[in-house]
C-alpha cells in the first residue's frame, strides 16, 4: 500500500518542484536533456511538431520532448517504461491487466477501452510521421529512437482526427552514411538480459544503410504456483529494423524502412486487497494480499500475450528551391495481437461449492492499415506554410472467449484446473467476433504571418484541416452465436486553429491559442447488439510563455489552458449474469465538460557539467453525467480517467571527467510523484498517490583499441523499491471487496555499450 506520509511527500516534493522552476524559468521539453558543455548552456532543442525543424523555445505549442539520453538515462525500453511520470501530462497506464495494450493519456484525455477493431484512440501516435491505429502493439520495444516529443492539447489541424489530447511523435535515428557500430549487452535482476546492435554502414552509389535489432527479456514479477505456467508480469520482447536512404542530389531523397517487432508478456496480477467483513465467505485458499505480492494465493494457467507488428515505409523530400519542399510518406503496417489474461483468477467473486472459477479472458485482433500523406512546406516572404492531403485506410477483426479455467472442491480448500487447460492451452472457440473497415481523407493547411510592424515581434499562425470519414463493421457472433449486427459511421468535419504569437525579445516568446480537434464514433464489439456511439470534440484555449535566460543557462516555459469537452465517449461495464463474460457498453455524455489546468517545465545549467530539470502539471476535470444503458439509460456520474491532479518531476544530471583523459563519470537521478486517480470511468474511487526514483550510474568514453569506446553503466528504476496501487476498484465491494493491481517491485542491471 501506499507510504503512510505519501500524502504529504507528494505536496512537499511537488511545492519543492514548483519552488525550483520558477526562480529558474526553464522547460523540461527535454525532460532530462544530457549534460551541458563546458561553457554551461544549455542545448538547442529541435523539433518537428509544425512539420517543419523549429527551435522548440519559438514553437507555439505546449511540447516535452525526450531525447536519446534522457530515455537512457531512465531506462526506458518501451513506452509501458513512460508510466512512471516523466513526463507529468503523459500519463501511459496497461489496459487493465494487459501491458500489450497501452492506454495513452494527456491533460486528462485518454482512450477508454481500446481492446476493439472500431474504437479510436483519443492522442495519436505517431512514428516517424506514420499514424499508428491501434493500441495493441504500443507495448513493444522501442527500436532506436532520436527523441519522443509530446504535443499536449488538441492537433486537430496538423495531426487530424483521433488527436483530440495531443499526440505523441517518435523520431527514429535516420541512416548517417558513415560506419558506426554501438553494441549493448545488458544483465538484470528477475533472470533478465538485454542486447542491442544498431549499425550504419558507409555509403554506396549514395545509399546508405542502418540496421538494428534487439532482444530484451526478464521474468515474472508475481510467482505463479500453477505448475508449467508463467507468472505474472514477464516479457520476452525483440525487433529488427532495416533503413537505406537513397540521396542521388542535394534536392532529393528517398529512405526506405522495413521493422518487425514480437513481443511475449503476460498479464499484470489481480490482488484482493481488502474484503468487506459483510460480504459472501471466500475460499480458505484466497488471501487477502494488503501489500505487493511475491506469489499468487493461487496458481492459474497463465501464458503470454503474443503480438506482432510490421512494416513498410517510403519517406521522400525533394526540395525544388530553397524556399519549398515537397514530402511523401507512404506507409503500410500489420498487426496480429493474441491476448491471454488471468490475472484477476479468484479474486472476482464469492467462493461457491464445486463451482468453476477463474475467467480466462482470450482475445485476439488483426488489423492492417495504409497511409499516404503528401506535404507542403514552404516560405515565402513574410509567410511560413505548410498544407498537404492525407489517406488512410484500416481494416481488422477480433474474437474473444472467456472461459473459467479452475474449478473448487466443496470447501474451497481444494482448486483444480479444467480438463481443457491442464497445460495452459487455449482452444479457440470465440463467444464474440467482429470486423470493421474505416477510411479517412483530409486536407489541411496552415500558414504563419510576420506583419512588418513592431519590428517582427509579432506573428499569426491560422489553418484548418478538413476531414471525411467512414467506417463500418459487422459484430457476427454474440455469446457463441451468430449474429448479423452492423453499424455504419459517416462524418465530415472542420477543425481550425488559430494562435498570436508575440516575442518582445529573443529569449521570450508568449502566445495565445485556440483550436479543436475531433475523435470519430464507431461501435463497441463488447457489446450484445453492437451498440454504436458518435464522434466526441474538444475545443481548447490556451496561453503559454516561453522564456530562456541566464545566458542559455535556463529555460522556464508556461502553459494553461481549458478545454470544452463534447459528446464524451464513457464505457460502461456489466458482468452478465450466469457467465464469466463482462458486457461493456459505449455510449457519449450528455452536455459538456471542462478539463483545466496548467503546466510548468524548466532546465537550469547550475554548473557546467551540473543540469537540474521540473517538471509539474495541475490538471482538474469535470465531466458532465453520460446515460448509462445498464440503467435504463439513467445518468450516472462519470470521471476522467488515469489523470492525477497533481504530477511531478524531477531530475539531476552530473558529469566529471575522470582519469586525465575522456573518460567521464556520469550520474542521474530523477524522482516522479503524483496523486492518485480514477482508474475506473465510472467510480469514484482513487488510486494510491506514487512516488518513484530512478537512477543511472556511469563510467564513459573509455578508450578500446581501434577507435572503440567502452561505456559501463548500474541503472535501477524504482530506486526505493516504493509499491502503490494503479488500478483500484471498489464495484466488486458487495460481492467480496476491494481489488487492484500493484506497481513492479525495484529492477535493476548492468549494460556494457561498445561503440566502433
Amino acid at each position: 500500500m501506499k507510504h503512510p506520509n505519501s500524502t504529504l511527500r507528494t505536496a512537499m516534493l511537488a511545492s519543492a518542484a514548483i519552488g525550483l522552476i520558477l526562480p529558474m524559468t526553464a522547460h523540461a521539453e527535454a525532460a532530462d536533456a544530457a549534460a551541458p558543455a563546458a561553457d554551461a548552456q544549455l542545448s538547442e532543442i529541435i523539433v518537428t511538431a509544425e512539420k517543419r525543424e523549429t527551435n522548440v523555445q519559438k514553437t507555439p505549442i505546449a511540447i516535452s520532448v525526450m531525447d536519446a539520453q534522457a530515455l537512457t538515462n531512465r531506462h526506458v525500453e518501451s513506452l509501458l517504461d513512460l508510466k512512471d511520470g516523466a513526463v507529468p501530462s503523459l500519463r501511459v497506464t496497461p489496459t487493465f491487466t494487459r501491458n500489450s495494450a497501452l492506454s495513452i493519456g494527456v491533460r486528462g484525455i485518454t482512450g477508454g477501452d481500446p481492446n476493439q477493431p472500431s474504437r479510436d484512440a483519443g492522442i495519436g501516435m505517431y512514428i516517424d510521421g506514420v499514424y499508428l491505429g491501434r493500441a495493441q502493439g504500443l507495448g513493444m520495444a522501442l527500436m532506436d529512437i532520436e527523441r519522443v516529443e509530446v504535443l499536449k492539447g488538441p492537433q486537430g489541424t496538423l495531426f487530424g482526427r483521433n488527436s483530440v489530447g495531443g499526440a505523441v511523435s517518435i523520431v527514429s535515428r535516420k541512416p548517417t552514411g558513415d560506419f558506426d557500430l554501438r553494441q549493448v549487452i545488458g544483465v538484470r535482476n528477475l533472470g533478465g538480459y538485454s542486447t542491442e546492435t544498431h549499425l550504419n554502414l558507409p555509403a554506396v552509389a549514395n545509399v546508405s544503410v542502418k540496421l538494428d535489432g534487439l532482444i530484451a527479456k526478464r521474468d515474472g514479477t508475481v510467482k505463479n504456483p500453477f505448475q508449467g505456467a508463467d507468472d505474472f508480469n514477464q516479457f520476452d520482447r525483440r525487433g529488427a529494423h532495416i533503413g537505406a536512404l537513397w540521396e542521388p542530389s542535394s534536392n532529393f531523397s528517398a529512405q526506405f524502412d522495413a521493422d518487425y517487432s514480437y513481443d511475449a508478456s503476460t498479464s499484470y496480477y489481480v490482488q484482493l486487497v481488502s474484503k468487506n467483513p459483510a460480504s459472501a465467505a471466500l475460499a480458505p485458499l484466497v488471501k487477502v494480499q494488503s501489500e505487493r505480492a511475491d506469489t499468487a494465493d493461487i496458481g492459474l494457467p497463465e501464458q503470454p500475450s503474443v503480438g506482432e507488428t510490421y512494416g513498410y515505409g517510403l519517406h521522400m523530400s525533394w526540395r525544388p528551391n530553397d524556399d519549398l519542399e515537397v514530402r511523401s510518406i507512404t506507409a503500410w503496417r500489420h498487426l496480429r495481437q493474441n491476448q491471454y489474461d488471468n490475472g484477476i483468477g479468484a479474486h472476482a467473486g464469492p467462493f461457491v461449492p464445486n463451482a468453476n472459477f477463474a475467467r480466462y479472458s482470450l482475445a485476439s485482433m488483426r488489423q492492417r492499415q495504409f497511409s499516404q500523406e503528401l506535404q507542403l512546406v514552404g516560405d515565402a516572404a513574410r509567410l511560413q506554410y505548410v498544407g498537404g492531403l492525407y489517406y488512410y485506410h484500416e481494416a481488422g477483426d477480433d474474437d474473444a472467449w472467456t472461459p473459467s479455467t479452475m474449478k473448487w472442491n466443496a470447501d474451497g480448500t481444494v482448486a483444480t484446473p479444467i480438463p481443457t487447460f491442464a497445460a495452459g492451452a487455449a482452444t479457440v472457440f470465440p463467444d464474440r467476433a467482429s470486423t470493421a473497415t474505416a477510411d479517412s481523407y483530409a486536407a489541411f493547411g496552415q500558414a504563419t504571418w510576420t506583419p512588418p510592424i513592431l519590428d517582427d515581434k509579432l506573428r499569426l499562425t491560422a489553418g484548418g484541416r478538413y476531414t471525411h470519414d467512414k467506417k463500418s463493421g459487422q459484430l457476427y457472433k454474440v455469446n457463441g452465436a451468430n449474429t448479423a449486427y452492423n453499424f455504419d459511421f459517416s462524418k465530415s468535419r472542420f477543425d481550425p486553429q488559430v494562435i498570436l504569437i508575440f516575442d518582445p525579445s529573443s529569449d521570450v516568446e508568449l502566445y495565445s491559442k485556440w483550436g479543436t480537434a475531433y475523435r470519430a464514433g464507431g461501435a463497441n464489439s463488447r457489446s450484445l447488439t453492437y451498440r454504436s456511439y458518435g464522434p466526441e470534440s474538444v475545443s481548447t484555449f490556451e496561453g503559454g510563455l516561453k522564456t530562456t535566460f541566464w545566458d542559455k543557462r535556463a529555460r522556464l516555459n508556461l502553459a494553461a489552458y481549458s478545454t470544452r469537452y463534447t459528446n464524451i465517449q464513457i464505457d460502461f461495464l456489466a458482468p452478465q449474469a450466469g457467465t464469466s463474460r463482462t458486457t461493456v457498453e459505449t455510449t457519449n455524455a450528455e452536455g459538456r465538460g471542462t478539463i483545466k489546468g496548467f503546466e510548468l517545465d524548466g532546465s537550469l545549467a547550475l554548473l557546467p557539467r551540473l543540469t537540474v530539470s521540473a517538471s509539474y502539471a495541475y490538471t482538474e476535470a469535470k465531466l458532465p453525467a453520460a446515460p448509462n444503458p445498464f440503467n435504463k439509460g439513467i445518468p450516472t456520474i462519470v470521471y476522467v480517467t488515469n489523470t492525477p491532479k497533481n504530477a511531478g518531476s524531477v531530475s539531476v544530471d552530473y558529469s566529471l571527467p575522470v582519469g586525465g583523459g575522456a573518460a567521464m563519470l556520469k550520474a542521474h537521478l530523477d524522482a516522479n510523484i503524483a496523486d492518485g486517480y480514477r482508474s475506473m470511468a465510472g467510480e469514484a474511487t482513487l488510486t494510491d498517490s506514487s512516488f518513484l526514483m530512478n537512477g543511472r550510474l556511469s563510467l564513459a568514453d573509455l578508450d578500446l583499441s581501434r577507435d572503440g569506446k567502452l561505456e559501463l553503466a548500474l541503472w535501477a528504476r524504482n530506486l526505493l523499491n516504493e509499491q502503490y496501487l494503479f488500478v483500484r476498484s471498489h464495484a466488486a465491494w458487495a460481492v467480496i471487496g476491494d481489488y487492484g493491481v500493484f506497481n513492479e517491485p525495484r529492477t535493476f542491471g548492468l549494460d556494457a555499450t561498445l561503440r566502433f
